[in-house]
């Protein structure tokens, strides 16, 4: 297993690299938090948890520009083929997934909503990316028991939780999610975008802290998050 690289870019929007580049919710345009200009975003596989504007953002315009795919809930796909006729798409489904450029994609439960251009296009979905050193993105979602299903079948060595409230778990709740998964390091995400999404993540690194389940690590916009070949976090 070689390092792992994850940078987050702002909102729900991560970069994952090993022997890959995968880009996952590229909301980009609109973003006030984000480091990136989708001009030069390079990817070698898109994935996007829901079809809402920021998560699906810019991403097709990064998957048309590298001449990669996007990896989406199966609606989604086929409604984004359906517009660019030239994109290229792998359309999952729930507990489904796909192997991709090397990557492996699997699609867990969110519970949430999914639309895109004010039309249903499926069910959102989570994702956990990887083989060896597993990163478990939760895309938009409440808090659900199920969490310990994805624990049980995935075994997720890092998890990617919103923490904004309104929208998605608040940090209070991101915090019963973390009990469940039991993942040895968590990342708080879907925050302090916008004023609506005020979830501090402070607060949610002291309540996990004083569990223990879990190593919270509050990532930088644009600073790279390094774990080792061990699936360790470099300090």
């Amino acid at each position: 297993m070689t390092q792992t690289v994850l940078t987050w870019h702002g909102h729900a929007c991560f970069e994952i690299q090993n022997e890959k580049r995968i880009l996952i919710d590229p909301f980009i345009t609109g973003n006030p938090k984000t480091d990136l200009t989708k001009e030069n975003v390079k990817a070698d596989l898109v994935v996007v948890t829901h079809g809402h504007s920021d998560h699906l953002g810019d991403a097709v315009e990064i998957a048309l520009g590298n001449g990669v795919p996007i990896v989406t809930m199966v609606e989604l796909a086929w409604a984004l083929k359906k517009e660019f006729k030239d994109l290229l798409v792998e359309g999952i489904n729930l507990s489904g997934g796909v192997t991709v450029s090397g990557v492996k994609v699997r699609s867990v439960i969110a519970v949430h909503s999914s639309s895109y251009k004010d039309q249903y296009v499926g069910s959102p979905m989570g994702v956990v990316i990887g083989d060896g050193f597993k990163i478990y993105h939760a895309g938009d979602t409440g808090v659900f028991r199920d969490m310990e299903l994805i624990r049980e079948v995935h075994h997720p060595n890092l998890s990617i939780l919103p923490i904004g409230g309104y929208y998605t778990m608040s940090p209070a709740e991101a915090q019963f999610a973390v009990s469940m998964l039991k993942s040895e390091y968590v990342v708080p995400m879907h925050y302090g975008t916008f004023p609506l999404i005020s979830g501090n993540p402070e607060e949610f690194k002291e309540l996990v802290d004083k569990t223990g389940v879990s190593r919270t690590i509050i990532a930088k916009v644009g600073v790279p998050i390094v774990f080792g070949s061990d699936g360790k976090l470099l300090e």
